[in-house]
């Protein structure tokens, strides 16, 4: 399956938006100072990853912070080789973690001591999100708004990444939000 991938180095004129190999690109911290070889001083640059009617992933890079990684789905991500670079064990955990946990928990341990109806087999199939390989979750995965700054919010890129979207139009779409779709075209 083929794929493309671009890093696009925010400069005082726009983008600068060239092709890149990912041939040595192993994992994320690789991504990572690839993205910042291309950067001018501190400044931000994107790397889109798309592989062919399947997914795209989008890496942010700010300086020496850690990347922020959006990916449009996680499942057809993990049957990827290039997948393996931005689905890191961090993020892949946190799509299960829910910031009410606590309160989850609270509500099990009440509803346990009510006798709650329901038995546990239904219970863990309504709580259980939809997997797939390796348990890694179907659907987009990630920072939805590593891009909001840009003009993309986080709900047009999550629309972006919904059913029957195209990953290369998601990409041209993205990149005419941020003035540098032409120059992404001409690369590809």
């Amino acid at each position: 399956m083929a794929y493309f991938a671009a890093v696009l180095a925010r400069t005082e004129d726009g983008w600068d938006v060239s092709e890149t190999e990912l041939d040595n690109v192993e994992t994320l911290a690789d991504l990572a100072d690839l993205a910042r070889e291309a950067a001018l001083d501190d400044d931000t640059v994107l790397v889109f990853i798309e592989q062919e009617d399947a997914w795209f992933a989008v890496v942010r890079v700010d300086g020496e912070e850690d990347p922020r990684i959006f990916v449009s789905d996680a499942a057809a991500a993990a049957r990827s080789s290039y997948g393996d670079v931005v689905l890191t064990e961090e993020l892949v955990g946190r799509a299960g973690d829910s910031e009410f946990d606590d309160l989850d928990n609270l509500v099990t341990e009440l509803e346990d001591s009510e006798d709650a109806e329901l038995s546990d087999d239904e219970e863990d199939d309504e709580e259980a999100p939809v997997t797939g390989p390796g348990g890694v979750p179907v659907g987009p995965l990630g920072d939805s708004e590593l891009l909001s700054e840009f003009g993309v919010a986080a709900k047009d890129l999550l629309d972006l990444s919904g059913e029957g979207a195209e990953p290369g139009d998601a990409l041209a779409e993205i990149a005419d939000a941020l003035g540098c779709a032409e120059v992404l075209e001409a690369v590809r």
